[in-house]
């Protein structure tokens, strides 16, 4: 099949697709494209995820407007099916990669499952298959890893038996349908012909502008947005622990530097979470120290954001210090696991590393919350008797805490607020030891 054959089969939708990977990016890219008339094939390695999907069960918790609507739509439509057998895919024009792409303790991408994917789908692939890689890898990826493997084990040549390109995907949870709808998309081809056909695609998802690039401009793109907000949140967190030990707020500061123009300082916080962003950066320079590049900032920039669940350690330990009370047995109140608000999402968890210093202490953690069913509850009862609370994740939920009746339920009335989700006045007011990051004024 040429390329301008698989257009026509886009255009009047009889292209039949494959999503590989059915977590927070294929789950709803499969979905969405069945919604628009598309046949589509979701493929997991999870039975018990496979199962969920084709019951129109929504396998991911957390607040994610729309999708477990649009999800029963496609599957009872009949346009979308979800798989474990990769042996299926011999029938799939096009092929969506959406897996996840960690790194390792020293940085390196540990691309397992990519190369799964990868193998699996190229000894099944038919002629003039399209793949794209939607999942983020490091630069030159696409040339040194998925074509290499593509061609190696399907037996066919690039833009002659296949055509690849990738289009990194630009979504977060709690909003990936609206991310999928709104954020613009590179697509990234090995040939400029690739892009177009991919842009034919993700038209029928995509309402913002598609940009056609080559694959390297494409995986730059990706990585780079990622080790930029890395770099202006670790500026952010670096001017909170200046604040601290000035004397100031840096609330306040923020506040009256984004009034000058072109000022855009970030949030300061308790640290930063998620798949992305303490993964990306890595990628990003991956291998460009043996390309003669010297690496300062975009590392640096990590070390502060790692650090930020070790400095709300620390304020524990002060809160705790000034109350009278050691840290070791202490019984510190963990509110918030996910990563981001009102999500279940756990990778690379803030409050999981903060839980693991407080143990290493000697400390007792308890956590709760709302989303993963492990720690969910009432808050009140799972906090009673607690020395301190810990306010790592901006749930709704906590918004609405009554501070009397959480007052009530402690040992010793400290709050120490990594997200500043309250006000210093109320706290204050209600008798609580009240502990902010940037915010070394408010325990004077």
């Amino acid at each position: 099949m040429t390329l301008s054959e698989l257009r026509s089969k886009i255009q009047n939708k009889s292209a039949r697709l494959a999503v590989i990977g059915q977590g927070y990016v294929g789950l709803p890219v499969a979905a969405m494209f069945a919604e628009k008339g598309f046949n589509v094939l979701g493929v997991d390695v999870l039975p018990e995820l496979v199962a969920k999907i084709n019951q129109g069960i929504n396998p991911i918790d957390g607040k994610e407007p729309g999708l477990a609507e649009l999800l029963k739509i496609a599957i009872s439509s009949g346009r979308l099916r979800a798989t474990t057998e990769h042996n299926e895919l011999g029938d799939r024009d096009i092929f969506l990669i959406a897996v996840e792409t960690p790194v390792d303790e020293n940085h390196i991408p540990r691309y397992e499952a990519l190369r799964a994917a990868l193998t699996s789908l190229a000894s099944v692939m038919k002629h003039g298959s399209l793949v794209i890689i939607e999942s983020t890898v490091a630069p030159r990826t696409m040339h040194d890893v998925a074509l290499p493997l593509l061609e190696e084990y399907s037996g066919k040549k690039l833009n002659d038996g296949f055509y690849l390109g990738n289009c990194p995907e630009r979504v977060m949870p709690g909003k990936l349908l609206k991310n999928l709808r709104l954020m613009s998309r590179v697509a990234g081809g090995m040939s400029s012909d690739t892009a177009d056909a991919m842009i034919a695609l993700y038209k029928n998802i995509v309402e913002a502008d598609l940009d056609a690039a080559d694959c390297i401009t494409a995986e730059l793109v990706k990585t780079v947005e990622n080790a930029y907000r890395d770099v202006q949140i670790a500026f952010a967190n670096e001017v909170a622990l200046i604040a601290e030990a000035a004397g100031g707020d840096v609330w306040k500061v923020r506040e009256l530097v984004n009034k000058s123009p072109m000022r855009q300082m970030h949030l300061p916080g308790a640290g930063v979470g998620g798949h992305c962003i303490p993964k990306d950066p890595w990628l990003l320079v991956h291998g460009a120290n043996e390309r003669g590049v010297p690496l300062r900032l975009i590392p640096a920039a990590r070390s502060v954001n790692d650090s930020m669940p070790s400095h709300m350690a620390e304020l524990v330990q002060d809160a705790l210090k000034e109350a009278g009370c050691e840290i070791k047995g202490a019984r510190v109140a963990i509110l918030g696991y996910s990563y981001l608000e009102d999500s279940d999402d756990t990778r690379n968890s803030p409050s999981e590393a903060l839980a693991h210093i407080l143990l290493d202490l000697g400390a007792d953690p308890v956590i709760h919350d709302p989303w993963i069913p492990e720690y969910n509850g009432d808050v009140y009862e799972r906090v009673k008797g607690c020395d301190a609370v810990v306010m790592m994740v901006a749930h709704s939920v906590y918004r609405g805490l009554d501070l009397n009746a959480l007052h009530a339920t402690l040992k010793n009335p400290i709050l120490v607020d990594g997200r500043k989700m309250f006000a210093q006045e109320p706290a204050l007011r209600q008798g609580f030891a009240y502990y902010r990051v940037g915010s070394a004024l408010l325990r004077e």
